[in-house]
């Protein structure tokens, strides 16, 4: 069996990062965004955002491996205080030491193999060593699988929801929160 790890994002990795996003939401996301918002992941723009993304210093850019092959990847840092406060704009008492992950994505035929938390432990030990108490995450309502993949590592909703709007739907999501304290079980 091949070696399964995750190991912080460089240049070479953005164009596998791009082509995961693609396909990944090609596949799983099509009916929710709607095809304005997929065909924007094509244009040169999203490769000069994930590049920005990876030479960012305050953020953390991570990948998941098995073997050779670049199978899925994450993105957090500490929460802006927009992504932190209620649906009132009151922030919480820890809202300077809380984390944002704000995507895990594990290219649909390596699901179910470890992936996605080992993706999300990776970034929770990134957002500790960042200062961070907890974490938050926004996942689209209709996302069972990040969902998922989230209560099993003990993050739930918190009810505070929002509503964007692609130009051709809108998409409901619902914020996680959770504690840092994960592990990747091998």
């Amino acid at each position: 069996m091949s070696k399964a790890e995750t190991r912080p994002a460089t240049d070479a990795d953005v164009a596998e990062i791009v082509r995961i996003q693609r396909d990944t939401w090609h596949a799983a996301y099509a009916d929710i965004l709607g095809q304005a918002a997929l065909a924007a992941l094509d244009s040169a723009d999203a490769h000069a955002s994930w590049a920005a993304a990876v030479a960012d210093p305050a953020t953390d850019v991570r990948v998941a491996t098995e073997g050779s092959f670049t199978v899925g990847f994450c993105v957090s840092g500490l929460a802006p205080e927009s992504e932190v406060a209620d649906a009132a704009g009151t922030l919480p008492e820890d809202a300077e030491r809380t984390g944002l992950v704000a995507t895990v994505l594990v290219e649909p035929r390596w699901g179910r193999r470890g992936h996605g938390g080992r993706l999300l432990a990776a970034a929770a030990a990134d957002l500790r060593a960042r200062g961070a108490l907890r974490g938050i995450g926004w996942l689209a309502q209709a996302d069972s699988a990040s969902l998922g993949l989230f209560r099993k590592a003990g993050w739930n909703p918190d009810g505070t929801v929002r509503t964007l709007d692609t130009g051709e739907r809108t998409v409901r999501e619902i914020r996680v929160t959770g504690s840092l304290d994960l592990t990747t079980v091998p």
